[in-house]
């Protein structure tokens, strides 16, 4: 069996396949060069790294000049500050002006956990979505997060990638395929539809298999793509199962829930229907696994909530 791997780990190792192949891809950091999974990078290729200290301002309008330069930039921070202290130069350096820097936020969610909501990533999606011109990817596991990485290196255009920090298991699918704004099948189903991001589509999985314990066959999507979202994905869903219910380790306002509910709303679709992710308070500390737990994003709570959906069928 393969040993789980941290994203921002799959991260490093692919981009530094990519700056041994191209040396026109720079690496610019915000504190993190030193961190134990760029620090291989740095050492690797000490000329494509950029440390710009704790300056996430600075980090963004750095990167869009070096991409108006001809550079492939990857701009790495944690989410919690570079989607927060640097809004404005996301907005107005990268994609008004339309620069293809890759902005990676890394510990995202409450992957920090016990230092708090100063340092929990609960609102990025909602701020980028509201952005025009930016991609927004959560891979799910070490397959999505490869994947995601060589897309997002070739496309000419600005993206948002949002890694944690914890091992993930490696998710089996019918397919390994990935395609940017495709949501990736894990597993087929038709009682219901569970729609994740991220790290939530691991317990949104766990959930599937105890349901199928008893005789519950739920779809289970992997929807690494916030935006644009994959709406033919969203909408069979709704058409093809019982039931959907999202999933994300994002507040329920203004993320993937919130898209998927105004896409089937606008489209007709009445279909029991519910968010999942961090309601409209400061987090609760502690490890990403207990608050995940507290906030029924494990195996058994969105089991859970599957059973309440299901009766309204």
């Amino acid at each position: 069996m393969e040993k789980p791997k941290a994203n921002l780990e799959v991260f490093a190792s692919t981009l530094l396949e990519l700056a041994h192949q191209d040396p026109n891809l720079l690496v610019v950091t915000s504190d993190s060069r030193g961190s134990g999974k760029l620090a291989p990078f740095g050492k690797a290729v000490p000329g494509q790294i950029v440390e710009v200290g704790i300056a996430e301002q600075n980090l963004v309008g750095v990167a869009a000049g070096l991409a108006a330069a001809g550079k492939t930039v990857f701009a790495v921070s944690p989410a919690c500050f570079v989607t927060a202290r640097s809004l404005e130069q996301i907005k107005n350096d990268i994609c008004y002006s339309d620069r293809p820097v890759k902005v990676v936020g890394i510990s995202a969610g409450v992957s920090y956990g016990a230092l708090g909501s100063t340092h929990h990533s609960l609102h990025d999606f909602a701020a980028l979505r509201a952005i025009h011109n930016v991609t927004i990817v959560a891979p799910a596991d070490s397959f999505e997060t490869r994947e995601a990485v060589l897309a997002a290196a070739k496309i000419d255009e600005p993206v948002y990638l949002r890694f944690g920090k914890k091992a993930m298991p490696h998710l089996s699918r019918p397919a390994e395929e990935f395609e940017l704004g495709k949501a990736s099948l894990i597993r087929q189903g038709s009682a219901l539809t569970f729609i994740a991001s991220g790290e939530t589509v691991a317990p949104a999985s766990d959930a599937a298999e105890l349901l199928a314990k008893e005789g519950v066959e739920c779809r289970v999507l992997s929807m690494h793509t916030i935006k644009p979202l994959d709406e033919a994905a969203v909408l069979s869903a709704a058409s093809e199962t019982g039931g959907v219910i999202t999933v994300e380790e994002h507040s329920v306002h203004g993320g993937l829930g919130e898209a998927c509910a105004a896409l089937l709303l606008q489209a007709g679709k009445c279909v029991p229907f519910k968010i999942v992710g961090f309601p409209d308070e400061y987090t609760v500390t502690g490890g990403q696994v207990e608050i995940f737990k507290h906030y029924g994003i494990d195996g058994p709570g969105l089991a859970n909530m599957a059973r309440s959906v299901l009766p309204k069928r």
